[in-house]
Parts: C-alpha cells; sequence; structure tokens
C-alpha cells in the first residue's frame, strides 16, 4: 500500500483536492439557493408542500440516472457533476430551514412585533438566528451526502477519488480502491466535525446558560 502512495501521491493529493472542489461547490450552491426559498416557503404554507415534495422526488431519483440526464444538457466534466450534487443536496437543508423558522416560539415573534421590526427584520434578527442550529443541522447532513455522492461523479468525467475508486474495480487493483475510498471517509468525517462546530457556534446561549458558565 504505501508503495501506491510513494508512486502516485501527487496524483491522489489532486484528486483529494478536484473530490473536495466539486462537492463544496455544489453544498455551498445548495445552501446558496434552499436557505432563502426555505425561509420564503413559511410564508406560502401549501406552496411549500408542493415545493419540499417535488425537492423529495429528485431525491429519490438514482444517482447513477441523475448524472446521466446531466449529459444531454451539460456535456461531460464537472460542471453537470457540480448540478447533480447541487440537486441532491437540497432537500436536508430545504426541509431544515423550513422547520427551523416554523419552530421559532411565537412568543419570541411577537414580541419582535412589539418592538416594531418589520417582518424582513424579524426574519433576519430574530427568526434566522434562532433557527440556525437547526439549518446548520440540514448543511452538515447535505455536506456528508454530497462528499459520498461525488465519487459517482468520476462517472461523467468530473474527476475525482471515484477515479481511483471505479479504476480499481476494472482492473481488481485492491491498493487503488483503498486508497479512494479512506480519502473519501476522511473528507466525509472532517466535513461533518468543521460544519459540527459551527452548527454550535451558531446555537444561540440562553442568560441561564450564560450565568452557569460564568
Amino acid at each position: 500500500m504505501m508503495s501506491f502512495l510513494q508512486s502516485n501521491g501527487s496524483e491522489l493529493l489532486y484528486k483529494i483536492g478536484e473530490h473536495f472542489f466539486i462537492s463544496m461547490i455544489a453544498l455551498a450552491l445548495g445552501a446558496l439557493v434552499a436557505v432563502p426559498l426555505g425561509i420564503l416557503l413559511t410564508r406560502f404554507e401549501k406552496a411549500s408542500r408542493y415545493v419540499i415534495g417535488f425537492v423529495s422526488i429528485l431525491q429519490t431519483v438514482p444517482s447513477l440516472a441523475l448524472l446521466a440526464l446531466m449529459i444531454p444538457l451539460f456535456g461531460v466534466g464537472k460542471l453537470p457533476a457540480i448540478v447533480a450534487l447541487f440537486i441532491y443536496s437540497l432537500l436536508p437543508i430545504l426541509r431544515n430551514t423550513y422547520i427551523g423558522i416554523r419552530g421559532v416560539n411565537p412568543n419570541v415573534v411577537d414580541a419582535a412585533k412589539g418592538m416594531g421590526l418589520t417582518v424582513r427584520q424579524q426574519t433576519l434578527q430574530v427568526k434566522l438566528p434562532l433557527a440556525a442550529p437547526v439549518i446548520m443541522s440540514g448543511i452538515r447532513l447535505s455536506g456528508v451526502y454530497v462528499i459520498a455522492w461525488a465519487t459517482l461523479a468520476s462517472y461523467i468525467g468530473a474527476g475525482g477519488l471515484g477515479d481511483y475508486i471505479f479504476n480499481g474495480l476494472n482492473v481488481y487493483d485492491q491498493e487503488m480502491i483503498i486508497w479512494g475510498t479512506i480519502p473519501v471517509t476522511i473528507l466525509a468525517l472532517l466535513a461533518d466535525f468543521l460544519l459540527g462546530r459551527v452548527e454550535v457556534s451558531v446555537t444561540p446561549t440562553t442568560s441561564s446558560e450564560k450565568g452557569a458558565t460564568s
């Protein structure tokens, strides 16, 4: 195994960077679309059922089938892979954003109204900070999923660590499979840990909790 690392170390690092790039671009796009959309849907309850239902249906499309559907639209390479992974990242973020915003204590919202805050100010200054842990939980879950699913992107020429896994399967090279799988696992665990730390940092602390820690 070490001989493989010595002879392919630089290429392995490139594949890791490529895999990380594809995953994080897709996740960032998913968050940029799903968070505002989830907030907007809290104002339109009837429409929210259809939109979340539609995104849920997209989630059930098999990964390889979705990647294949991207080829006529975007060709092969990183772009169709990012679009497909973006679609897969939407549901956890959208659903958690919707649930998080809807779950804010109505008494807190009433207090904000009493202070004269506009609807936009209530959302940005009250609802969003209180719902942030739930939203980050969805982003965290999507991050792990996207990194795992990005291995399939090599089927349409997007590169990444999936190249090692599937090439290894084709030629029955166990070392290639292992060195493709281990970094994907480490990247997923690292993303889960880092996004988990962000989730903790955005969790609001009550005055009683502050008093207990002081």
